[in-house]
């Protein structure tokens, strides 16, 4: 497994290099079709190809959703070479999620191996956009979820191996502000300050947080103002929303989308929505979680349950109410950071979580 993992994460696979994306696709491609399986290679124009794996003959399905592009640019794995140290893997990627998908490829040829076949088809879907917003994949990832019995993301867990049965949503949203500009000094009562309004949007925008039903509304980016002595003319502010629940989307969102200037003299614009929907903590999704939390503590894994503010392409399928169970790739740290790490010993206890899953959903 450890070696797949390095020839994996030593090459790169940007998620805006269609070049590098679909290299690394083939080499996805073709470990899959080294075990037997039926490989698809779902080609792509503006973003990287896609693989689709198929397993088994089953009427229902399982969906294994992996997504084979990283947060890291082309050239970074010869910077940071993959490497082992004191029993945790580090390269770029290999955490965020390359590990999820070596750790599905050794589930079926575990499975294989002991030649025991899941009474479901198991379809595997390895997107290749999924960290800037899965843009190209989204429908191919629904199309095939509403075919599934269950769909089993290989993301990484929460720190320390919980598996995750709810994300929260994610809405990015644009306020634009236009004023008037004059001279700061010389024809003050002339402007109409871009900045004024922007703060009290700003203001009006973090009163819609309410902690208590995890719903948080966070101005991240401000771009205003050209030079100290011109009253401003144009502000933008970048919106970053999350939400537990549909229902706090629905009340949240109106307000982003139908805020007022508070300057009358003020255009303002807003544009945005709610890009991923929450994955809610549901009977679905729980369900599967007390199936692996079983099969881990057959094998004498503990597997805890949690969730995390961060969304995946298991907020879309668990949105269309198929029951859906996260976190399932190996256990490390540091995601989309250099210290970025996989704890080696966790591949094969996953793995073999998986392989229980698949034959027993």
């Amino acid at each position: 497994m450890v070696e797949l993992l390095e020839a994996f994460t030593n090459t790169d696979s940007p998620s805006t290099g269609k070049l590098y994306m679909d290299r690394f696709a083939g080499l996805v491609a073709r470990q899959w079709q080294s075990l037997g399986t039926n490989v698809t290679t779902l080609r792509e124009e503006e973003y990287g190809d896609h693989v689709k794996v198929e397993w088994g003959s089953g009427r229902e399905s399982i969906l294994l959703l992996c997504h084979m592009d990283t947060v890291w640019d082309a050239g970074e794995t010869q910077k940071r070479p993959f490497r082992v140290e004191n029993g945790k893997a580090y390269g770029p990627g290999a955490y965020d999620m390359k590990a999820g998908i070596v750790q599905a490829i050794f589930a079926v040829k575990t499975l294989q191996d002991m030649g025991l076949s899941p009474a479901k088809k198991i379809i595997v879907l390895h997107n290749s956009d999924e960290e800037i917003g899965s843009p190209s994949s989204r429908p191919i990832i629904e199309s095939e979820a509403l075919k599934a019995s269950a769909v089993l993301v290989l993301e990484p867990p929460v720190r320390g191996g919980a598996l995750k049965t709810w994300r929260k949503g994610v809405g990015d949203f644009i306020v634009a502000i236009q004023g008037r500009a004059s001279h700061a000094g010389a024809d003050y009562k002339k402007g109409i300050s871009a900045i004024t309004e922007a703060a009290h949007q700003i203001l009006r925008l973090h009163s819609l947080t309410d902690l208590e039903k995890g719903t948080t509304v966070n101005v991240g980016v401000v771009k205003a103002g050209t030079r100290p002595n011109v009253v401003a003319e144009q502000a933008s502010l970048s919106v970053d929303l999350r939400v537990t629940t549909i229902d706090a989307a629905k009340e949240v969102v109106p307000k982003i989308l139908g805020l007022k200037p508070v300057d009358p003299r003020i255009t303002l614009a807003v544009q945005g929505e709610l890009e991923r929907p929450p994955m809610e903590r549901n009977e679905n999704n729980l369900r599967l979680f007390k199936l692996a939390h079983a099969i881990g503590s057959e094998m004498g894994i503990e597997l805890a349950e949690s969730g995390t503010g961060g969304a995946s392409d298991g907020n879309f399928t668990s949105a269309l109410g198929i029951p859906t169970l996260d976190g399932l790739g190996a256990v490390g740290d540091d995601g989309h950071a250099v210290t970025e790490h996989v704890v080696v010993s966790s591949l094969p206890e996953r793995a073999a979580v998986l392989a229980g899953l698949l034959l027993r959903i």
